[in-house]
């Protein structure tokens, strides 16, 4: 007698039972991205950002199902002709029979998603959502640490070659918000939480600026908050599939190289 044969849909239901589409923000467009989520699925492909290497990765694993952070499609396609990163993407996927599907802001808001992923890799206790809407995270130090040991913790955790750090006066830090990706908006929230230290990405000149007093603001990089995603994906799935094969791809790189 076969095996049961497991289907992209099986997979994904797994993901979605951890993160609902109906978290996701109204401008998102987590979800099926391409492919037939009825077929069948022999291994699945985590990783932030979709390229094509990535597929072809995919390819030589065995992997009919890629799971990606970030939305491949974010606006219309009019055509599939040319030579950007989403066609290429695309075209490819559906000439290797690759299924692609997004978690994005379901993941982000999502009750145990990126910013509570990134407290309990940084050791906070009590950790509760920064926002209403799920967004963020807000936590304690188990004792509180002078801000240059708290920037070195930070990058450790993250693999962060470098931060971006405010030019705080000298306070210990015990309290610490965070939110994984573009978190500038959620500042004041950190504020008015009594944290010390705000990690995040994608911070534009002025907060750093404007509320350098009140809280050491980090940002830690984009891809580097965010890149724990593959493992929230990795144990979601081997939870309910602990035979089925799931990988981190190993061909993703950061986007962005410090020189």
């Amino acid at each position: 007698m076969s095996a049961p044969v497991t289907t992209n849909r099986q997979i994904i239901e797994a993901i979605e039972g951890y993160a609902p589409l109906s978290l996701q923000e109204s401008w998102d467009n987590s979800g099926w991205q391409a492919g037939d989520p009825d077929a069948e699925c022999r291994g699945a492909l985590l990783c932030v950002d979709l390229t094509p290497e990535i597929l072809a990765e995919a390819a030589d694993k065995g992997c009919d199902l890629v799971i990606s952070h970030h939305p491949l499609i974010f606006r219309g396609i009019k055509s599939l002709v040319g030579h950007d990163r989403v066609t290429e993407c695309l075209t490819e996927a559906v000439r290797r029979g690759i299924s692609v599907y997004s978690s994005h802001t379901a993941t982000d808001c999502a009750p145990a998603g990126v910013s509570a992923e990134m407290a309990r890799m940084l050791g906070l206790t009590g950790a509760a959502p920064l926002d209403p809407s799920g967004l963020g995270s807000v936590g304690d130090l188990p004792e509180p640490m002078a801000q240059a040991d708290f920037i070195a913790l930070v990058k450790k955790t993250f693999g962060c070659e470098t931060v971006r750090a405010s030019r705080t006066p000298e306070r210990p830090v015990s309290r610490v918000a965070l939110c994984g990706g573009a978190g500038g908006d959620f500042l004041g929230a950190a504020i008015e939480a009594g944290a010390q230290a705000y990690v995040t990405a994608d911070c534009k000149h002025n907060l750093f600026l404007d509320r350098r007093d009140e809280i050491l603001l980090l940002d830690a990089g984009h891809f580097e908050t965010e890149q724990c995603t593959k493992a929230l994906f990795h144990r979601v799935i081997s939870e309910k599939f602990p035979n089925f094969a799931v990988w981190k791809s190993e061909a993703e790189e950061n986007p962005v190289r410090y020189v």
